[in-house]
């Protein structure tokens, strides 16, 4: 194998030759048929909506102003700046790279084969891991839901296998070293009833599992194998419906706002506000999910860029605003809860609208699901046309026009782990996955366009960064300094080794971003690099480093799976190998 294969790009005229939406390829090539263009750039920006507006605001929101107070609707303004530089360079992508595959398709245009296998597998955290974290939450909303109505479901059939089987075993631990089951959780005696009462099945295994979650999976998954059309159709109702949940949250909690809550902004400091990092980056991923429908937009070239830009801004304000209202409502302190839009109207007296929020949060979690599933077969299907999976995850069906093979297997993927596991860990990993293809998008504006010189129909403005960056890294250096001293002064004690190897290793992500920071400015010198995905590239890769070094190992050990499955079958079959010389830069 030579070195230069790991690197070899795709040419542009290349990653255009996709098959076209409108394009049927019967006989040419069997079993592939083109996608089809629906989507305008309202559809677009419902998607990016529907994406966006789920379990960030419905539930994550309230542990994250627990944590930080109202300071935490800054938290979110910083989290959509970082986005908004991610945004702009999707969306100059999007506008010369009009095809589906995301940020594989930009990583193969900029960094190379081996970029783009990582870039894609990464991806699989944010669409089809996501995803299972969100049947999860859907289910229980919806269990909650039906209780509320009268309906019981058994909760063997709401529970995950795994928390069953840990829970019980934790209990039985206890019991048999003697200790009082008031050291148990609520959710560990829970879950020791639930295995106990659970019907059994051949011989010793119990009936326990999460049914509602997969079968809200298996609905949404058909819903996508059907069409793209019927899909955006109940993408946008879904929207509408939230949006005006959400408009009505604000207009009748703003009546029962105290400013005395407001008061202190930031109970515990930076540190408490950026403890929410995860969860509010958590809230705002999928945006990105727009750009895997490029071949079935009418105007991709357009349209895309636009309906980023929309739904960033939109989802943006929304989120603020909520914000300031949850903890202008009542005390930061009490919105540590699963469901805080309906706990802070039960509190206020108004419980017709908690109703309704429960309601709302059903459908909001159902269109998260919906585009997610949308997204992550047209990922495969790009990377199985370009040979690094296999043919048959670039089927299309002759009627429907959407990557068959694709979704059902995405619809499995989520399904069954939704059904037995539960979401330890799984909200970081998704969120350490989702940055590492923003900071890789932003990095390859800086590759294929580092002075914004592109005659893109869309592209980042360019500001010289020649000074900008060292000056702007000094300017944000002095303020944490000075406002965030005790901090500061204790990871110097760390990396002095005053704190032993298991408080120096948490630090590794820091002192190697640091390290990337210096390096950074100098070659911004050096080039004149643009400032604004230079800003991307450093603000996503700042917010990877908060997401703590276990889930920097479990991501680590992810890719070398990921790269296992490339060396033994990727680089061989790719298609690259056959082509001339005219398509591999």
């Amino acid at each position: 194998m030579r070195p230069s294969a790991l690197f070899r790009r795709k040419s542009l005229s290349a990653l255009l030759q996709n098959p076209p939406a409108d394009e049927d390829l019967h006989g040419s090539h069997p079993g592939e048929h083109g996608l089809e263009r629906h989507l305008t750039v309202r559809d677009l920006t419902a998607l990016g909506i529907a994406a966006v507006i789920g379990a960030g605001i419905f539930s994550t929101i309230g542990n994250a102003s627990h944590d930080g107070g109202p300071a935490v609707s800054l938290l979110f303004v910083f989290t959509a700046v970082a986005c908004a530089f991610s945004a702009l360079c999707y969306a100059q992508f999007a506008a010369t790279i009009p095809v589906s595959g995301s940020a594989y398709t930009y990583a193969y245009a900029s960094f190379g084969e081996l970029a783009a296998w990582i870039i894609g597998w990464a991806l699989i955290m944010e669409y089809a891991v996501g995803n299972i974290v969100v049947a999860i939450s859907w289910s229980d909303y919806f269990t909650g839901l039906m209780d509320g109505i009268g309906v019981h479901i058994p909760t063997y059939l709401t529970m995950g296998t795994q928390s069953a089987y840990a829970g019980y075993h934790a209990v039985l631990d206890l019991m048999m070293g003697g200790k009082p089951l008031t050291s148990a959780t609520p959710a560990q005696l829970e879950a020791y009833k639930v295995w106990n009462t659970a019907p059994v099945l051949f011989g010793d295994a119990r009936l326990v599992c999460d049914l509602p979650a997969f079968c809200i999976t298996v609905l949404v998954t058909a819903l996508v194998y059907i069409g793209i059309k019927e899909s955006k159709t109940a993408s946008n109702l879904l929207v509408l419906l939230k949006l005006t949940v959400v408009a009505v949250v604000i207009g009748v909690g703003v009546f029962y706002v105290k400013t005395a809550n407001w008061t202190p902004f930031a109970p515990n400091g930076i540190g408490g506000v950026l403890k929410g990092v995860s969860a509010v980056f958590f809230a705002y991923i999928g945006f990105d999910a727009i750009s895997t429908t490029a071949e079935e937009c009418k105007n991709p070239q357009r349209d895309l860029p636009r309906a980023m830009i929309y739904a960033l801004v939109i989802c943006t304000v929304l989120y603020v605003i909520i914000t300031l209202v949850l903890t202008g409502m009542v005390s930061y302190t009490e919105l540590g809860v699963g469901d805080p839009l309906s706990f802070v109207f039960k509190k206020v007296g108004v419980d017709w609208l908690a109703g309704v929020v429960a309601v709302s949060a059903v459908f909001a979690m159902t269109s998260v699901l919906l585009v997610f599933q949308i997204g992550q077969p047209r990922i495969w299907l790009t990377m199985s046309r370009d040979g690094l999976l296999p043919k048959v995850f670039a089927r299309v069906h002759p009627r429907f026009h959407t990557p068959s093979f694709s979704t059902i297997v995405t619809g499995l993927f989520v399904g069954i782990p939704a059904l037995l596991l539960n979401m330890d860990l799984v909200i970081d990993l998704t969120s350490i996955g989702t940055l590492f293809a923003f900071a890789l998008v932003c990095g390859g504006i800086l590759i294929i366009d580092p002075r914004g010189t592109s005659n893109a129909r869309f592209k980042v403005p360019y500001v010289n960064g020649q000074f900008l960056v060292a000056l702007i890294l000094i300017v944000i250096g002095g303020l944490v300094f000075s406002y965030n001293r005790n901090a500061v002064n204790e990871f110097w004690r760390t990396m002095a080794g005053e704190g032993g190897y298991d408080q120096f290793r948490h630090e590794i992500p820091m002192t190697v971003f640091l390290l990337f920071c210096v390096g950074l400015s100098v070659i911004s010198y050096l080039r004149r690099l643009s400032l604004l995905p230079v800003l991307g590239l450093l603000t996503n890769l700042y917010l990877m480093t908060q997401l703590g070094i276990s889930n920097w190992m479990l991501f680590g050990g992810w890719l070398i799976i990921g790269l296992a499955l490339y060396f033994s079958y990727g680089i061989k079959n790719s298609k690259l190998n056959q082509e001339p010389a005219s398509a591999v830069v």
